[in-house]
């Protein structure tokens, strides 16, 4: 059997409740289930269940003490971890194991061959996850622990991420700023004007991986035009240049012209643009691998608009 999209969600992703009122809730991937439900995307797409990762994948880029402390947080019950855009439950430890399995369970797929790309439904999101902070509704990084688990387990050299979300993936940096195997492009609002504040153009690395970080801020209110510009004169050159192994996103829909939280006005279809972009350079450089994983988007209809586009440019890959 030729290999297909994969997808990977699982119910117990909705035990993550980091409160009533907040934009980072379980109805965000409901909404993309009943998207692709009522589509029949379904039945196009090989469903991937996630495992929990193992604690020692996990100790590789956070602290010990740090994945201790956050434990203890959910057991005891508070309702508030580091940060009081971090909302928790009893069960959210847990689940953002899941979330870093789920990764791994996709890159397990796409390095297997049963799956050509895939698309991770995971909460809680990752890429403003530190060493040891939370931040952003973030625990544990999934993207970063995702590259370094192709790296490690399966001997890469070159992993590429893609991060569009509208605000900086500070923790992806913190966290892989010295690493020359992984090359780091964002796309994000100005940081001078949208949370985290990091993300300046003159952040390229540190140490072996100076050079590996290419940050994009674009000012607040760019649309299409600006986010397409920066990719194709900017950022799919140096991404070439690199010649990625394996491609990974942090798709965040958050600078869509209807969400919430941010400035921005991308359209529909500047995500499905940019999206085409990463599928085509994954094909020229990397046989096709690609992942994708789920960050920001808080406008329901938008995100599973967004996330139907995305699959759709997926399976049309293969």
């Amino acid at each position: 059997m030729s290999p297909q999209t994969g997808y990977v969600y699982d119910p117990r992703y909705l035990l993550h409740n980091p409160g009533g009122l907040h934009p980072e809730r379980p109805q965000r991937l409901q909404a993309i289930y009943q998207r692709i439900q009522e589509d029949g995307l379904l039945n196009h797409i090989v469903l991937i269940p996630p495992y929990e990762a193992p604690l020692t994948w996990i100790e590789k880029l956070h602290d010990p003490d740090y994945i201790q402390r956050f434990q203890e947080a959910c057991r005891k019950g508070f309702h508030i971890f580091m940060t009081p855009d971090c909302g928790i439950c009893k069960d959210s430890y847990d689940i953002a194991r899941l979330a870093v399995g789920g990764v791994f369970a996709a890159i397990d797929a796409v390095m297997q061959g049963t799956a050509q790309n895939a698309f991770c439904a995971v909460r809680p999101p990752g890429h403003h996850a530190e060493r040891r902070r939370a931040m952003g509704f973030c625990f544990f990084n999934n993207i970063a622990l995702g590259a370094v688990y192709l790296l490690e387990q399966y001997g890469l050299e070159r992993v590429a991420i893609v991060d569009w979300d509208v605000h900086h993936g500070n923790g992806t940096q913190h966290l892989l700023e010295e690493e020359p195997r992984v090359f780091y492009l964002s796309l994000h609002e100005d940081p001078m004007s949208c949370y985290p504040g990091t993300g300046h153009h003159q952040e390229q690395g540190r140490g072996p991986g100076q050079g590996y970080t290419l940050n994009l801020p674009l000012a607040a209110g760019s649309g299409d035009d600006v986010y397409l510009q920066a990719l194709e004169t900017a950022g799919l050159p140096r991404l070439r240049r690199f010649n990625p192994q394996f491609v990974l996103i942090s798709a965040g829909f958050d600078a869509h012209r209807d969400d919430p939280l941010a400035h921005q006005e991308l359209t529909h279809e500047g995500y499905r643009a940019m999206g085409q972009h990463i599928v085509n350079l994954a094909q020229e450089c990397a046989e096709g691998r690609l992942v994708t994983v789920l960050e920001g988007g808080y406008n329901l209809e938008v995100l599973a608009d967004c996330v139907e586009d995305h699959l759709r440019l997926l399976l049309a890959a293969h």
